[in-house]
């Protein structure tokens, strides 16, 4: 039987405007094992199975160590056992330490990058770490071969010059038709940026950005994806700005469709 990893990683030290994304983790798991919900992915998954998730619990953080590094040996150390794993965020930044373990398991690999926001500054604040940078540093390091970013309506000349400079592939919000299919034929890891969606499904983020995404175009796109989905992080989830727990459960959602598909993806 598939087993599909799960890693808490509560680190918000790099958002730029409100800190809340490092207490999601729990509230996303509460959410993934409550009775409220099928345990069902609509892949035709039962993710209840006893078995299906192996929980490495969350990285305990300390002053005493570089935050990037514990992200990194505990990631690669969750992907020992071969299974695919998804990362709970925390703020966007932990992607870059996260792919910094994950392309040492795969010489090919393609992202693909849910999001209103590129997150592709060079530095923002004077912070190369800042939560709107990881994709510029993993770029930079060559940590995937591709780079596909899907749902953004902020884009600005900046972004635009690192678009070039990159390669990456951009399919902003208002492109993304019924009919969106993505032509990928190496393994793929997922970054899925809650604020991607619309506020109105999804309002427990930092930066709410009007004219978004819906849960079932994402879910959609999801289920398109026919090559191994080898690892995603959930991110950007900020429980402080969210009504009645609505975000904590979309997050929750998505978190069984991507594991449904790990699951038949990996074989």
């Amino acid at each position: 039987m598939r087993t599909v990893s799960l890693l808490g990683i509560p680190n918000d030290d790099n958002s730029s405007l409100l800190k809340g994304p490092a207490e999601a983790p729990a509230l996303i798991r509460r959410e993934l094992h409550s009775d409220g919900h099928t345990s069902w992915s609509e892949s035709g998954v039962d993710l209840s199975v006893a078995g299906r998730f192996e929980d490495h619990g969350d990285i305990q953080f300390d002053s005493a160590s570089d935050p990037w590094d514990l992200i990194e040996q505990h990631v690669a150390r969750a992907l020992e056992a071969g299974n695919p794993l998804i990362c709970l965020g925390g703020d966007h930044a932990i992607t870059h330490p996260i792919m910094r373990a994950v392309r040492r398991r795969h010489a090919k690999l393609c992202i693909l990058h849910i999001d209103a926001h590129p997150d592709i500054y060079h530095a923002y604040q004077g912070n190369p770490r800042s939560h709107t940078s990881p994709f510029a540093r993993i770029m930079e390091e060559r940590l995937a071969d591709r780079l596909i970013q899907v749902g953004l309506r902020t884009v600005n000349d900046h972004h635009r010059d690192q678009f070039k400079r990159f390669g990456v592939e951009v399919i902003e919000a208002g492109r993304c038709g019924e009919n969106l299919r993505f032509d990928i034929t190496t393994p793929v890891y997922i970054s899925m940026d809650i604020d991607a969606l619309d506020p109105a499904f999804a309002p427990g983020v930092s930066h709410r950005e009007p004219g978004g995404l819906s849960p079932r175009q994402v879910i959609d796109w999801i289920h398109t994806i026919d090559q191994p989905i080898v690892a995603a992080d959930i991110v950007e989830y900020n429980p402080r700005c969210d009504i009645s727990n609505l975000t904590a459960g979309v997050a929750a959602k998505l978190l069984k469709e991507i594991a449904g598909m790990m699951v038949k993806t990996n074989g």
